[in-house]
């Protein structure tokens, strides 16, 4: 009998239940995270919770809890209001939220994804991420110009045509690191979050091959999206696959500037607001046609993106997060794509999140155990 089939018992008695765990033959999701102890990680519980609405059991675990010469992982499950350690069978799809820096978690990693399917893959650095775009050409009309600076000379050439740029790393994130640099004359005015700066030529050079010495960075022109008011804003369109693998209706939200900032990332001070309200007082009338224009915007790239994924690499996408800016004609520029997006702000939000990432990791266990990878 198999998995799926006796999974449909679940719902029977609890000596059912009991008798189909010690077979072992229940689906089994896990959560692998760097932090050893799901109390330390608010998000586990909902996952746990998420799981048990959809008739499935949660292993959170780490790495280092893994015994592969006994095929089994020292991890915690919810029961009875708290979390228990447990001796648990390899789960049947893994959901990857991390990436994982010591050796012997990445060698533990590498072995677990030989026979367990994951849920998330790398789309690469910006640099990456812009350049398979650019090739496929479908969706290069929609980028913002990007150029990877290895010297002083490169930037100030792209400053030549693009008075007003975003100076920004390679594999950057939450908006860390982030410069708006604008040429003033003889004098650049160099500004990260609301503090600003004046340079000349000399100190700029200095500025510049300071940061390239820690990092690769990215130039960018500066797209003015700004609200009626001025302030800069851009949208975050969180993408997810669900249940049967489909892309569902993307989660969009404006992100807003602070204090200043060209910056809107809510990591670095911006703020969000609900996307009716920002729509109707930013497009008036047109707030309805505005939103249908942006989600089929997301999915189609999305799912673009997922067909040069596997094209490229033999790898599915799960979710993505995709940066938005709209120019004064409205038209839509990328500022940048994120396969780790993170969860949105919103705690009803972030439950339907945590909802379809369940639901994709039970069509992938069910894909592996119809022998599809």
């Amino acid at each position: 009998m198999s998995r799926s089939v006796i999974r449909g018992i679940k719902t029977a008695a609890p000596t059912n239940i009991a008798r189909i765990k010690a077979l072992e033959l229940y689906m089994l999701i896990g959560y692998m995270h760097y932090r050893k102890d799901p109390i330390c990680l608010n998000r586990a519980y909902a996952f746990a919770a998420a799981a048990l609405a959809e008739g499935v059991e949660l292993l959170y675990f780490s790495p280092g809890a893994v015994d592969f010469e006994k095929s089994q992982i020292n991890g915690y499950q919810y029961a009875d209001g708290e979390w228990k350690n447990v001796r648990s069978r390899f789960p049947d799809v893994i959901y990857n939220t991390n990436s994982f820096s010591r050796e012997k978690q990445e060698k533990a990693v590498d072995l677990l994804h030989e026979t367990i399917p994951f849920t998330s893959y790398s789309i690469g650095s910006k640099e990456t991420v812009y350049r398979n775009l650019m090739n496929h050409k479908q969706y290069a009309g929609y980028l913002v110009p990007s150029k990877k600076v290895s010297s002083p000379k490169q930037f100030f050439a792209f400053l030549k045509k693009h008075p007003e740029v975003v100076f920004k790393p390679t594999w950057g994130h939450q908006g860390t690191d982030v410069y708006h640099i604008q040429k003033d004359g003889d004098t650049f005015q160099i500004r990260l979050g609301a503090n600003e700066t004046k340079c000349d030529t000399e100190q700029t050079v200095t500025f510049l091959q300071d940061k390239l010495k820690q990092q690769d960075y990215l130039i960018q022109p500066y797209i003015n999206c700004r609200t009626k008011t001025g302030v800069p804003y851009d949208l975050r369109l969180h993408v997810q696959k669900g249940r049967g693998g489909k892309w569902v209706d993307p989660i969009i939200y404006p992100r807003i500037s602070a204090n200043g900032s060209i910056v809107c990332n809510i990591g670095q001070g911006g703020y969000t607001s609900d996307l009716t309200g920002f729509f109707k007082r930013e497009f008036g009338a047109g707030e309805y046609e505005m939103r249908k224009y942006v989600e089929l915007f997301a999915l189609q790239l999305a799912a673009h993106m997922d067909e040069i994924q596997q094209e490229l690499y033999g790898e599915t996408l799960n979710e993505l997060g995709i940066d938005i800016g709209l120019d004064a004609a409205q038209k839509i520029f990328v500022y940048e794509v994120n396969w780790r997006p993170g969860h949105p702000p919103f705690t009803n939000i972030n439950l339907n999140v945590i909802k379809n990432t369940i639901q994709y990791a039970m069509y992938l266990a069910n894909r592996a155990e119809s022998g599809e990878r």
